[in-house]
């Protein structure tokens, strides 16, 4: 028991950022299927909807468990925030592109590509944040 303990308290900033994050897929995915579905907002306008209430959570998230970031003061915050949304907004452009290249020019269904999408912006929003928003000085 207690080597699994150690591992957890050794792994625990990977094991919170997994929990998190597949808490942040599900934040995107619902987004996107209420909107999609049950609102039949047009895909990719749903998907950028989903994108910006999932990175809101992300940032709250992240911030406070993940990484327990110690920034403090307007500017300290404005800059850490600004990295963390124009991360975002890279593996977001990935998410779009990724979805219009899946479900318009290959025709896939969009909640495969949509759950296939998450799963590598899950990995390099974890090494933005990782390496660049919160690194430790």
């Amino acid at each position: 028991m207690e080597t699994i303990w150690n591992l957890m308290k050794k792994y625990r900033e990977i094991l919170l950022y997994l929990v998190f994050g597949v808490l942040t897929t599900l934040c995107n995915i619902v987004s996107y299927f209420a909107l999609n579905d049950l609102l039949h907002i047009h895909y990719l306008v749903a998907n950028a909807l989903a994108w910006v209430l999932s990175v809101l959570f992300a940032y709250l998230t992240n911030r406070t468990w993940v990484f327990e970031s110690k920034s403090q003061g307007f500017s300290a915050i404005a800059r850490e925030m600004g990295l963390f949304f124009g991360c975002r907004l890279l593996s977001g452009v990935f998410d779009m592109a990724f979805m219009f290249v899946a479900v318009d020019l290959l025709a896939q269904n969009d909640m495969i590509a949509k759950i296939a999408s998450n799963v590598v912006v899950i990995v390099l929003n974890y090494l933005f944040s990782k390496l660049i928003i919160f690194k430790k000085k």
